[in-house]
């Protein structure tokens, strides 16, 4: 995959006495650099005037202060020429072109040139809430946890649980994409294999994936939470599985889309089996889509949480919505889907065949008890928590033997899926809740 290169500094030769004495007597903007162009192609021809311009934009441009990382400034610029990505701060590189912080200047020198910049889209996790409310829940930390196996597990594992502890996902690698992991938590340090970071300054940071944020630190607990060295941390659905941990929100929960659609395509090709997104947005995202379609051709299976923004028909977040996605809403633990779980349109779609909006399956999502990113334990809800939920089961299930695993995993997991009320393939509850 190809990085972001630093932006160069252009050095000039031969200037004339009167370019180099306005720019040193009167402050220079573009009517002046064109007026300077034009007169400097009284002695050069067109070309070369046109040549010099360029340059000269260049130099006004990259005299300006850069954009700042983090604002609405962020572009997709639809051009592969090097010149462009040597004159900006390239961000992610991709087939259509590549992304950039641009400040007004940069803007308008692309446009002066009728290169094509589209905004890129943004995305955020999907806070938790309290469960009788969409209020976002100020989730209460605790240093122990007030049960290993969490309501959640048991659901899930049924009758095969008993009096043995959660286990399986040896050697299947999931990726979370979120805002990063405690990596020193006792009951997650064993599990994380990766820790890089897509959302900082600079677009890529190896090794770094703190989270000051929690959310990401909780999904991975309910994945691979292996119960501490002492054994009386909390339990996760596969606590043998390995964790990538990529980092491609801030601290405020704020994701750019082709952050995301860089660490999709990071993840798979680093070997990931399974990618987690509990994040979602109104809008679709091009980068996304075609990041998804990549990881689907080199069959690797991607779960997303539908959002918290129900009881409403329609209101599943994207990139849930993308039916190479298995997206996930909420249940609670009398398996009945809260109101704030986002719901598909599967009435409008042939039942138990996934087109996109439709909700696929339901996981546990009420008053999950999981990893905190301070080293202890907090309790949320929301479609973070039942996504993560269902990645570990399929980390847990996963059919290597199989010709193709993620589509064999997936197609197991529907068959795993016990019908939640209403019955049959519905917009709450998709084909159902997966146990063993």
């Amino acid at each position: 995959m190809e990085r972001p290169r630093e932006g160069a500094n252009l050095r000039w030769k031969g200037e004339t006495p009167v370019f180099q004495m306005a720019l040193v007597e009167r402050p220079v903007d573009f009517s002046y650099c064109l007026l300077c162009a034009i007169l400097i192609s009284t002695i050069m021809n067109t070309k070369k005037a046109l040549v010099f311009l360029a340059f000269t934009l260049f130099f006004v441009t990259a005299s300006s202060v850069q954009a700042a990382v983090g604002t609405d400034s962020r572009y997709l610029v639809k051009s592969t020429s090097q010149f462009w990505k040597k004159s900006f701060q390239v961000r992610n590189v991709f087939d259509s072109g590549f992304t950039a912080d641009l400040n007004d200047w940069q803007l308008k020198l692309v446009k002066i040139f009728g290169v094509e910049v589209i905004p890129v889209k943004k995305l955020n996790i999907l806070e938790t809430v309290v469960a009788a409310t969409k209020v976002v829940a100020k989730p209460i930390l605790i240093k122990t946890p007030t049960a290993q196996i969490g309501w959640g597990v048991k659901a899930i594992y049924g009758d095969t649980l008993n009096d043995t502890l959660p286990s399986g996902g040896e050697g299947i690698n999931v990726a979370i994409l979120d805002t990063g992991a405690f990596v020193n938590h006792p009951d997650l340090k064993g599990q994380i294999t990766a820790c890089d970071d897509f959302s900082g300054p600079n677009p890529f940071v190896k090794s770094s994936c703190d989270d000051k944020n929690g959310h990401g630190t909780l999904v991975a607990g309910v994945i691979a939470g292996n119960g501490g060295p002492a054994g009386k941390g909390i339990y996760g659905i596969a606590p043998k599985s390995s964790l990538m941990i990529y980092k491609v929100c801030m601290n405020d929960g704020t994701c750019f889309s082709d952050d995301v659609a860089s660490a999709i395509r990071y993840s798979v090709d680093k070997g990931a089996n399974i990618i987690l997104l509990s994040l979602g947005s109104d809008l679709e995202s091009s980068l996304i889509d075609d990041a998804i379609s990549y990881a689907t051709s080199k069959d690797v299976m991607i779960v997303g949480s539908a959002g918290n923004d129900g009881p409403y028909i329609g209101s599943m977040d994207y990139p849930a919505s993308n039916v190479n996605v298995v997206s996930v809403g909420a249940v609670d633990d009398m398996l009945v889907v809260p109101d704030w779980s986002a719901r598909g349109n599967n009435k409008a779609s042939t039942s138990y065949n996934r087109n996109f909006g439709d909700l696929e399956l339901v996981g546990p999502g009420v008053n999950i008890e999981s990893t905190a990113n301070n080293g202890y334990y907090m309790t949320s809800s929301g479609t973070s928590m039942s996504a993560a939920y269902i990645a570990g089961l399929a980390a847990k299930e996963w059919q290597t033997d199989a010709e193709h695993p993620a589509e064999a995993t997936r197609e197991l997991l529907h068959k795993f899926s016990q019908d939640i009320l209403p019955l049959g393939d519905d917009s709450a509850s998709g084909w159902g809740m997966p146990s063993l």
